[in-house]
């Protein structure tokens, strides 16, 4: 465990103010490079896309509803799968909070997975979750977004994932893409991000970060692989803990 200075009140300000300095730099930063991702071309997306959902076929439009702009999570899901990627789980936990905000704020927001609808339905039962969510198993979407890999790529070793080459390493692999419907129906790609990018989604890890022992994946994966769960698949706390106890008893 990483030791640290105990100091005074005063040396603890001193410390926490030139932190401070880096903090607005990085935000300031930050700003400006969300204001240079909307700033990015637009594709027109031609190819007639069509998913399956709990009520019959949608196109890529349809996912919109009323909204102009859509988001999309790669739902890591594959066809053989019998549940949800935990990383992916994680992330459509936060959604929830989200969506009644984004829903009225001109966002719409969709999940899709290269799986049948009917393990789409039976998992989000069991995980609680209300959002949209389509199976693109009978399209080339996944494909198409790179986030979907066949029997050639794992043949060759390689894919092309976050926009260079990658080793193989699953048939699914998670991201997020964000479109634009204009009032003559046409829809254009306007992003898309992966790997560690989908993360500025999760405000689990925004908390973790600001915790004095970080995110603490400490391994074999270093990574959210070494904690998260389904949700559904942390352990209870005991009676009488009222408290943010640890979920695993083994470190309770």
């Amino acid at each position: 465990m990483q030791t640290h200075d105990i100091v005074s009140r005063e040396e603890w300000q001193t410390a926490r103010i030139a932190h401070l300095r880096k903090e607005k730099e990085l935000i300031q930063a930050r700003d400006a490079l969300h204001q240079e991702r909307r700033s990015l071309p637009w594709v027109r997306v031609d190819k007639p896309y069509v998913f399956d959902g709990p009520s019959g076929p949608a196109s890529l439009a349809d996912l919109f509803g009323s909204h102009q702009q859509l988001i999309v999570q790669h739902f890591m899901f594959g066809p053989e799968w019998e549940e949800g990627c935990t990383g992916c789980s994680l992330m459509a936990d936060h959604v929830e909070g989200a969506f009644r905000h984004l829903d009225h704020h001109d966002v719409a927001f969709a999940a899709v997975s290269r799986t049948s609808v009917t393990k789409i339905l039976a998992f989000k039962k069991r995980m609680g979750w209300r959002f949209a969510w389509m199976s693109s198993l009978n399209s080339d979407f996944n494909f198409d977004f790179g986030v979907s890999f066949g029997k050639d790529d794992q043949d060759r070793g390689e894919v092309y994932y976050n926009y260079q080459p990658q080793p193989f390493v699953s048939d699914e692999l998670p991201g997020i893409s964000v479109f634009y419907k204009d009032d003559a129906q046409q829809v254009f790609h306007t992003y898309s991000t992966f790997a560690r990018g989908v993360e500025s989604l999760i405000s689990a890890y925004g908390f973790l970060d600001m915790a004095p022992l970080g995110r603490n994946e400490t391994g074999p994966n270093h990574d959210l692989r070494d904690w998260v769960r389904h949700h559904d698949r942390y352990a209870e706390p005991e009676p009488g803990h009222t408290c943010g106890c640890a979920a695993d008893p083994a470190v309770a």
